[in-house]
């Protein structure tokens, strides 16, 4: 029946797109007639089907996998590259004519004696020399076409892993706690199949190839070596019952004790992000004692697709064993997790491809077993073994393919709607949809049926109601209570767009496959598995220990070290664990200071222990005008006393220097940058025929067409200084002690901005602009890096349909668009009452070092995910991130605009009679230049206050002593170093 419904959903279309892609062109003509409901199908499908969906279409066409052969092609033997030295032949690591290639495309051809699919397995070896950074952490990931097309989707983003340890033996902090091992690469040379980048199959990718000549090229950004490339038929996992007929029929009778292995000794991993766990269960060894013990592994840091563990263990006698092991798997709320199960580079037999780990509230112990509870028996030889798991969201993977297949047309039904109201809900309006719009009831109708198997394949690849499930069956209710009522459907244009929304949120769900083991256990078959369960007496005194280890004693904020160097942290947990690790490796052993890190959970904590006369040595994470609140009452040491530090300083943009800059000295730099961009909806844009504007005025020609359809551009109401820089205005005069916004170019500014709102109609008051986008109502806006971080993370159906763009800026007479505007930052500063000033500069220009950075921030993301991402302001190490390439273009054109304001005292109240300004020009319609002179003369009688208070100005208003500073007027030349090609 699942077959059946594949067909009425599309496998013409799928066909259609792969006899394309084998017959070429010219085959292609002769089959295009009559295929319009195909390339409906490949259009949502954004021209390229599932492997999955085309798999079936290869099956469906009686092609079969290719009889027991390989074929192998020399790494060297590349018939073409893009660039003249990308690749060359080599040696590396023992192997000699290795193809070490660093970036671009390559192609191979080889000729395949007959028809039929094909594994394709890569022999590689990750590359690093000096021109690489040696912490690059991340996976290879290549995109594969044949003869110059991808056959399925998942060919754009193949991917080989490196292969990782954890040092051993694992440290301890002062407070007796795990100090989280460092992660070191396995150099050795892998050969690995080509599979998807997210682990949504579990086995192998398989390729068509028909009998002739074909061309692999492949394409990849990152440096690795090359030994060889092979086609090989695929191989055939057979089901238990199979396997188990095949071993010896006598063997000798095994008894002993189960062999444990602790799941946190693991013996490789392919990815770092996997880590090891702290576990307060009665029965996780090493007990916690509370302690933070690293007693388990994985969790939510081991549910992605394609994560591998391997352990490694040694059978003291031939014969027949059963596994089992202590897992924790209660992180939603009964959702089925699976792993691919392999035993010495293999999977043993069909149930370990995907074998399911149902949720629990608790520990439980679970053995490798059929349905019936029987465990499965391993025929394992004397010796040493592996065993590994890997991360799989295989079955849920027909369940995804629906939900991106249903996003696509509730896109499609979001955008008529918006068309036929233009964009606004009128319940006084009446429709008549079926008869004037049957294209938008065909659809809807279409989105129903599909959910409905989708809500079928859930519940059969679960085995269990979940919350998912639940989303679909009340979507699927929705949907009915609209087609009841058709001339309805457009006052339920809000209900509709909220779909696209659950259909991301399912996909988001489902890929995600999180599993935490303690212990695994090898057994003989006749031999009882241990005790895997705390039962309740055990939990009692568990809890009862628990309770009397909270009150041990922990490090506060009124434990200086007078022995070591004192920092305190703004920022989580997390970020102070992993700073307080790299100062231990890297900066105690090269400066021999000792470090003490400790949190900050409330920057103005700072001010209350500075009035106590307690205080730190350095302070971190703070806000970028916290440092000049110090500056002004004389509390902070002046950075640009130290003989390097315009050397440091060169590391930053010059405009992102100004706010640290006060009476003759720097007293903070930055730790980290925002950035503002352009964000702008693909799929919207091309319907409208609208292009990314490169300057205000093509923002304005833009309007019409955006509101006209329902739709409507952002840019922040509070966003004052773009437009004050960028009409080549500044905030305050030369000698520092007035406002300039008096100037012909500020008044110019001030009006652009409010004539956004008030002229153009840009919504003037926006909440949440991610929502907006992500529902499409906005498709097109300014916003800083946290949007960027929200969409890459947290709205999985926009993927490949948003991007972003430079800041729409001012042409100058040189040709140049200026594009200025701010960003925010935080800082690190150092206090004058600190005894070890020079020690504290040496740790503070050690952290900001390009190297330090990069460290940090691929350790934070490895270890937590790409939401850790780390906005350096460092723009060295900012382009070592692990950026997208045209993403990190855009951001550093963007980053030679940066400057922020000057903070002045009495500054504050710029922004604050600034956003008053705008009330009364945007709201209550005043006059723009009128409302602008009233908050000029505000402003510049507080800094006169201020100038009071500090001895700038004396009691008569005679200025004392001017706060000139530096000038910033031309972008910064410096990001030419670092831009992306």
């Amino acid at each position: 029946m699942q077959a059946d419904r594949k067909n009425k959903m599309g496998l013409a279309g799928i066909i259609l797109c792969t006899v394309m892609v084998l017959l070429g062109s010219s085959g292609a003509a002769q089959i295009a007639n009559g295929a319009d409901h195909a390339s409906e199908q490949i259009q949502l499908d954004e021209f390229e089907p599932y492997y999955s969906e085309v798999l079936a279409a290869w099956e469906q066409a009686s092609f079969r996998n290719a009889s027991e052969s390989k074929l192998s092609i020399p790494g060297t033997q590349i018939i073409n590259q893009i660039s003249g030295d990308d690749a060359l032949s080599g040696s590396y690591n023992g192997k000699s004519n290795v193809l070490i290639w660093k970036k671009n495309t390559i192609e191979y051809e080889i000729t395949v004696p007959q028809d039929g699919l094909y594994h394709m397995n890569l022999s590689y070896h990750p590359f690093n020399d000096s021109t690489t950074s040696s912490l690059n952490r991340r996976p290879i990931v290549l995109s594969v076409a044949i003869d110059g097309k991808f056959p399925f989707k998942e060919a754009r983003a193949i991917t080989f892993r490196r292969l990782f340890k954890d040092e051993w033996p694992i440290k301890k902090d002062r407070n007796g706690d795990d100090i989280r091992p460092r992660p070191l690469e396995i150099k050795q040379w892998i050969t690995e199949p080509f599979t998807d980048s997210v682990g949504s199959y579990a086995e192998p990718l398989k390729w068509y190839f028909s009998k002739g000549s074909h061309k692999i090229s492949l394409t990849g950004d990152q440096a690795m070596v090359i030994e060889s490339l092979s086609l090989l038929s695929p191989s055939q996992i057979e089901p238990y019952e199979q396997v188990l007929q095949r071993y010896p029929a006598e063997q000798i009778k095994l008894t002993g004790d189960a062999q444990v292995i602790q799941a946190e000794q693991m013996s490789s991993k392919n990815d770092v992000a996997i880590q090891m766990m702290a576990d307060k269960d009665p029965y996780s060894l090493p007990e916690a004692k509370g302690k933070e013990i690293f007693n388990s592994v994985g969790g939510e840091r081991w549910a992605k697709g394609g994560q591998t563990i391997t352990w490694t263990f040694n059978i003291q006698e031939s014969g027949q064993y059963k596994i089992a092991m202590r897992a924790f798997q209660g992180f939603v709320s009964n959702m089925t997790t699976f792993r691919t199960i392999s035993i010495d580079g293999k999977v043993p037999f069909e149930e370990l491809l995907s074998f399911p780990f149902t949720y629990a509230s608790n520990w439980k112990g679970i053995a490798l077993e059929d349905s019936n509870e029987a465990p499965y028996e391993f025929y394992l030889e004397k010796g040493d073994h592996t065993l590994e798991m890997t991360a799989t969201a295989a079955p849920f993977q027909p369940i995804i393919v629906q939900s991106e297949r249903v996003t696509g047309m509730l896109r499609e039904v979001d955008q008529m709607l918006k068309s036929m109201t233009g964009g606004v809900i009128d319940k006084n309006r009446t429709w008549k949809v079926a008869k004037d719009f049957p294209q938008l009831v065909e659809k809807l109708n279409r989105i129903h049926t599909e959910l409905t198997h989708m809500a079928d394949d859930m519940l059969q690849a679960n085995k269990r109601r979940d919350i998912t499930l639940q989303m679909i069956e009340t979507s699927v209710e929705d949907l009915e209570s609209y087609l009841k009522h058709p001339d309805e459907i457009p006052y339920k244009m809000e209900e509709i767009s909220s779909l696209q929304e659950k259909m991301g949120g399912i996909k988001e769900t489902l890929v995600k496959a999180p599993l935490q083991l303690e212990q695994i256990y090898i057994v003989p078959v006749d031999v009882d598995f241990p005790k895997m369960e705390a039962g309740l007496w055990r939990k009692v005194t568990s809890t009862v220990s628990h309770f009397f280890y909270s009150f041990m004693k922990k490090d506060n904020l009124s434990d200086l070290d007078d022995k070591a160097l004192n920092v305190w942290v703004n920022r989580g947990r997390d970020y102070v664990n992993l700073l307080q690790e790299l100062s231990d490796e890297m900066f105690t052993p090269e400066y021999g200071i000792r470090v003490k890190v400790n949190l900050l959970p409330d920057e103005n904590l700072l001010i209350y222990a500075n009035a106590a006369g307690i205080s730190p040595d350095v302070a971190l994470g703070q806000p970028q005008d916290k440092s000049l609140d110090f500056a002004m009452r004389n509390a902070l040491v002046d950075l640009s006393q130290f003989p390097d530090f315009q050397q440091i300083a060169q590391q930053f943009a010059p405009g992102a220097l100004l706010p640290f800059y006060y009476n003759n000295g720097y007293y903070a730099l930055p730790e980290t940058q925002s950035f503002k961009v352009l964000f702008y909806r693909k799929d919207i844009l091309k319907r409208l025929g609208l292009g990314v504007p490169d300057t205000w005025d093509e923002v304005y020609d833009m309007m019409p067409a955006l509101q006209q359809n329902g739709y409507n551009f952002f840019v922040p109401s509070s966003d004052f200084i773009t437009f004050i820089y960028q009409n080549r205005a500044e905030f305050f005069s030369e000698d520092g002690m007035r406002t300039a916004l008096d100037t012909p170019d500020a008044f110019k500014g001030f009006k652009q901005w409010t004539e956004l709102f008030h002229i153009y109609d840009v919504e003037k008051n926006v909440p949440n602009f991610y929502q907006h986008f992500r529902k499409g109502d906005m498709p097109i806006g300014v916003a800083d890096y946290n949007e960027y971080m929200k969409l890459s993370v947290a709205a999985p159906e926009l993927t490949g349909w948003w991007g972003i763009a430079p800041l729409p800026g001012i042409p100058q007479s040189d040709g140049t668009i200026a594009r200025w505007s701010s960003g925010g930052q935080t800082t690190g500063f150092i206090y004058k009452s600190s005894p070890r000033k020079e020690e504290a500069w040496s740790f503070l220009k050690w952290l900001l070092s390009a190297d330090v950075q990069e460290r940090y921030g691929l350790d934070l993301e490895s270890f937590n995910g790409i939401e850790f991402r780390w906005n350096t302001a460092n723009i060295e190490a900012f382009t070592r991130l692990p950026w997208p390439k045209d993403d990190l273009h855009v951001i550093l054109e963007q980053w030679r605009w940066y400057k922020e304001m000057r903070i002045l005292p009495g500054s504050y109240f710029v922004s604050r009679e600034l956003n008053n300004a705008w009330n009364r020009t945007v709201v209550d319609g005043m006059n723009y230049r009128e409302s602008l002179e009233e908050a000029v003369v505000s402003m510049n009688r507080e800094m006169m206050r201020k100038g009071q208070e500090f001895g700038f100005v004396d009691s008569t208003g005679s200025v004392l002593k001017t706060l000139n500073g530096p000038v910033v007027t031309g972008p910064w030349d410096g990001v030419d170093t670092y831009d992306a090609e």
